[in-house]
């Protein structure tokens, strides 16, 4: 990064990224009261897999007693992120469950009977993790289970663990998504835990710069940290505040970095490919409940609005939570048949809605969405692609929409990887604007999905091909092996024979060919004598 541009970062100069769109905020529905904290459940289901990348080994066996905040998984070979058990009870199951996932899927999950006593494993807290190393702190974040609260859900102990130079740590508290308020409240009454959290943030990263990121429409937070900041010298001299224009979607991690520093993070590439390193608010808050007070992730805040909901606002949610036990505390009454209720876990451009209300609630579930068909209408019927470009002008990630889906559709994988697929970050603007109600971000994951299946088909191939040809090569060389054994033996023979010759001792070559005269001899006498008794036998018998 050149010293103009790190200049103009200091002086807080802001830039703007292509694309991008202004739908209603409405996030007046869930931001006017405190965050409320939701009664525990009687039985909660964590799934084991809660973040990008492998999942742990499990620790638990079916009847077990466990406490809150107990290792449920451990990272095992795999170096998966552990769970943890969100409260005290009893394993009830270990089986496969409907998880929150668009297709519906199932997968592996430990169930546990609360026993509503709450009752804590022992912690350890780090008040001075000033005198930790990075090594222990990155353990310590591993071990607490921390992955992205920001919607990706990538473990934090990796993503820092990446050792290049950094320029600055990146905060996000931009929050840019409609109706969704859980940072944002987060940020008004846990501002100094999301300093605390920066901090730690920047000793184990080795970066002595901080931006945080907060949008525009959030005075509140705004006013708070502007406030915390001045009255701590030494952090406000490393830790600045930066106000991003309200615009979707300003909070997505390549478009905040363009609009903070500039600079476009390579295709394929990552922040810290130009120097950078981001995280969520949320991830810095729970980092500080980790390290300071020992406490791992096991709950989050998560927004429960729309107008068909009677309290809509923000809750502390215990993971493995089901959603129905969240809804029906927070007013809503299901319905079922051709007048039941949407309920979108996410916002209205990301998020995607629920088949099965008994999903839990994992580290990535930031909303509950329940919105009335006049607020957000259903999807209406496709129709053919009018080649207005809409979808390109809005397009943050400077793609081509309309081209991506025809080749989404022709099952152009090639093409799709041509046409950088994968840099598209699936924040729906495109089909925001389009005309033609078509769901572009449906073709784009379903595209992906449907790339990365093939990818790991391949790669499977490819082992079974490497293991069979090291087989291969293992019977050569072994038969080789034999072979020289083999070798080594004839030689070892002619050699002792020579020696025999030489010694002036019977050529054993004759004894061989004696030994083969005489068994010869042998075989004849018995076949003769055979016959002999076989001629006298018929002569008494006539």
């Amino acid at each position: 990064m050149s010293a103009i541009n790190i200049s103009a970062i200091e002086a807080g100069q802001l830039w703007s990224f292509h694309g991008g769109i202004h739908p209603p905020e409405r996030k007046q529905l869930s931001n006017q009261t405190p965050i409320q904290t939701l009664p525990l459940s009687k039985t909660l289901v964590v799934p084991v897999k809660q973040h990008s990348g492998n999942s742990g080994e499990i620790l638990v066996a079916v009847g077990d007693y466990v406490r809150a905040g107990q290792p449920l998984t451990q990272p095992g070979l795999q170096r998966g992120l552990p769970v943890h058990a969100p409260t005290s009870g009893t394993v009830l199951a270990i089986d496969e469950q409907p998880i929150a996932h668009p297709s519906g899927l199932t997968d592996l999950t430990i169930t546990l009977a609360a026993d509503g006593q709450d009752a804590w494993y022992p912690t350890t807290p780090c008040p001075d993790y000033q005198q930790l190393s990075r090594a222990e702190l990155l353990e310590r974040i591993q071990a607490a289970g921390i992955a992205g609260l920001g919607g990706a859900g990538f473990p934090s102990a990796q993503k820092l663990a990446l050792q290049r130079p950094l320029e600055y740590l990146i905060i996000n508290g931009v929050e840019c998504e409609p109706y969704i308020t859980a940072d944002d409240r987060l940020m008004r009454e846990h501002a100094a835990e999301i300093i605390s959290g920066t901090e730690i943030l920047m000793q184990v990263s080795g970066c002595n710069k901080a931006l945080i990121a907060i949008e525009e429409n959030k005075p509140e937070a705004i006013a708070i940290f502007t406030q915390l900041l001045s009255e701590r010298a030494a952090t406000a001299s490393s830790i600045a505040l930066r106000q991003v224009p309200v615009k979707y979607p300003s909070g997505g991690e390549k478009q905040l970095i363009e609009i903070l520093t500039g600079r476009q993070v390579p295709s394929r590439g990552l922040p810290i490919d130009v120097g950078l390193l981001m995280h969520n608010v949320g991830t810095a808050f729970a980092i500080h409940q980790a390290i300071v007070l020992g406490i791992p992730l096991i709950q989050r805040v998560v927004t429960v609005t729309g107008e068909q909901v009677d309290k809509p606002g923000n809750y502390w949610v215990r993971l493995g939570t089901p959603v129905a036990d969240l809804l029906a505390y927070a007013g809503f009454h299901e319905t079922t048949g051709k007048a039941a209720q949407r309920v979108i876990m996410g916002g209205p451009m990301m998020g995607f809605a629920l088949a099965n209300l008994q999903v839990p609630v994992v580290k990535i579930t930031n909303c509950l969405l329940l919105p009335s068909t006049t607020e957000l209408a259903p999807a209406q019927q496709e129709m053919n692609c009018i080649r207005c470009g809409a979808c390109a002008d809005v397009c943050p990630a400077q793609l081509l929409p309309q081209q991506l889906q025809w080749l989404a559709k022709a099952k152009d994988y090639d093409g799709l990887e041509q046409q950088n697929l994968f840099d598209c970050i699936e924040c729906g603007a495109c089909a925001y604007v389009c005309p033609s109600e078509i769901p572009l971000v449906h073709y784009y994951r379903k595209a992906k999905a449907e790339i990365r299946n093939i990818a790991r088909e391949k790669a499977k191939a490819e082992i079974a091909r490497e293991r069979f040809e090291a087989r291969q090569e293992r019977l050569e060389r072994e038969k080789q092996e034999r072979l020289e054994r083999h070798r080594q033996a004839a030689e070892a023979r002619k050699a002792a024979q020579a020696e025999a010759v030489a010694a002036g001792a019977d050529n054993p070559q004759d004894a061989v060919q004696a030994a083969i005269a005489r068994a010869k001899a042998r075989k004849a006498a018995q076949a003769a004598a055979a016959a002999k008794a076989n001629d006298s036998a018929e002569g008494e018998s006539s």
